[in-house]
């Protein structure tokens, strides 16, 4: 009996060591671009949003991130009426509170924002010295050690007319003029030079999921024509399904990475055509860029990677 406990104590120590990584661990991911992606947060700090809140902040002492992207849905579920609304404080201030989360965000709108009022939370800009969205689609140049990475933030429900035709529900999508975006995105990749180019929204161009098939279809006729065309696109990052999913289509040099929930996640996911790795764990991603290798890890609520996205040049 002794033997055996003993035997069980060490396969749990094993256990443990696989599932949680230690700073040291950590610290080898740095490379000098870094910045964390997480989206699709707001439930007040429950279910797994606090601990990987904490979990980001205590991984940020060790890995010198530069920025928060936030491609989505950090409101759930009906977004904000003001920025005066308490779920400001209750789903995102409160939240990430950790000094080292005390730096740039850069957010596009969702879904569940959709459904509130959109202005407040770009206006959110001028109330909070952390959140930094200046328009619904935007770009930002992230540079450290001679490296150079462009983020193209674009605003991906008013691209599909799931969203544009329920005014009841989603009043601002149908306001907005998606071929302008577009004329825009255009623009920005054919003029970008930068050492990487990564393009985040909330929706998925490819995903396993259960949601209307017409979602991703409008984003493969408006959007992915757009990707394609530009040979500097190396990522696009997106959220929406709650798992992790990365795609690459045979003859595309994009990889289509879904991050998963930082709160609460949709475990069923399945393999699709290019299907590369599928998990339905909580967590974020860290994305880390050298001259050579851009390097996206898949971060769980313990902090183990779980896979690595590597675009080479």
């Amino acid at each position: 009996m002794k033997k055996l406990s003993t035997t069980l104590i060490l396969l749990l120590v094993a256990v443990m060591s696989i599932m949680a990584q230690t700073p040291e661990q950590w610290a080898k991911l740095e490379k000098d671009v870094n910045f964390y992606v997480a989206n699709d947060l707001g439930r007040n700090g429950y279910y797994d949003q606090k601990p990987i809140a904490e979990l980001m902040g205590r991984m940020a002492e060790t890995v010198g991130i530069e920025c928060v992207a936030a491609p989505g849905d950090v409101h759930h579920f009906e977004g904000v009426r003001s920025t005066q609304d308490p779920l400001w404080m209750t789903n995102y201030e409160l939240i990430y509170s950790h000094p080292e989360l005390m730096l740039d965000w850069y957010p596009t709108l969702g879904n569940h924002e959709y459904r509130g009022n959109t202005q407040a939370v770009l206006d959110y800009t001028n109330v909070s010295a952390r959140w930094a969205m200046p328009a619904r689609y935007y770009t930002k140049v992230i540079e450290d050690g001679g490296v150079t990475v462009r983020l193209v933030f674009i605003d991906t429900a008013p691209m599909i007319d799931k969203y544009r035709n329920d005014t009841e529900k989603y009043p601002d999508a149908g306001k907005q003029d998606y071929n302008k975006q577009l004329e825009w995105l255009d623009s920005v990749l054919s003029s970008a030079k930068e050492d990487w180019v990564i393009v985040l929204g909330h929706h998925p161009v490819y995903a396993d999921t259960g949601k209307d098939t017409s979602e991703r279809g409008d984003m493969q006729a408006r959007l992915n024509p757009i990707l394609t065309k530009h040979k500097n696109v190396s990522m696009y990052i997106c959220g929406h399904i709650h798992n992790f999913q990365h795609i690459r289509k045979p003859g595309c040099n994009i990889d289509y990475v879904v991050n998963t929930s930082g709160s609460l996640s949709r475990p069923k996911v399945k393999a699709v055509d290019g299907t590369q790795f599928c998990s339905g764990v909580t967590g974020f991603s860290l994305v880390c860029a050298d001259k050579t290798t851009l390097s996206l890890h898949l971060i769980d609520k313990d902090g183990k990677v779980v896979y690595t996205v590597n675009h080479k040049k």
